[in-house]
């Protein structure tokens, strides 16, 4: 009924930049807090940031650093979440998924939802 679909993900040399992109489609109603998640090889899935309908955004406790490099955004109107990366290190090499709060037409409650992942590779 509802999909996320995450692109913009890729393979970049240290210091240069890449904007994600998700979009829901499917039987939506509205769409809550939206986010995004990394997780590296071995590690924990980590929250990076969050950003919900108004445009409040939060970003997760993963370093100074990402606060300063990283923006979330969205597009209402698309169903849209962005994530713009700059100065992106090696350490930022992980899978970055999108993650949505959605109530689906003829729901009452919202559901949550994850979109299939990107790869960002980051080289030094």
């Amino acid at each position: 009924q509802v999909q996320l679909v995450e692109s913009g993900g890729g393979l970049v040399q240290a210091g240069e930049s890449l904007r994600l992109s998700c979009a829901a489609s499917g039987s939506i109603f509205s769409i809550g807090t939206m986010g995004w998640y990394r997780q590296a090889p071995g590690k924990q899935r980590e929250l990076v940031a969050t950003i919900t309908s108004g445009g409040i955004a939060t970003y997760g406790d993963i370093g100074d650093s990402v606060k300063v490099r990283f923006t979330i955004s969205r597009d209402n109107a698309k169903n849209t979440v962005y994530l713009q990366m700059n100065s992106l290190k090696p350490e930022d090499t992980a899978v970055y998924y999108c993650n949505a709060y959605i109530t689906v037409s003829g729901y009452h409650w919202p559901a949550r939802y994850w979109g299939q992942g990107t790869q960002v590779t980051v080289s030094s």
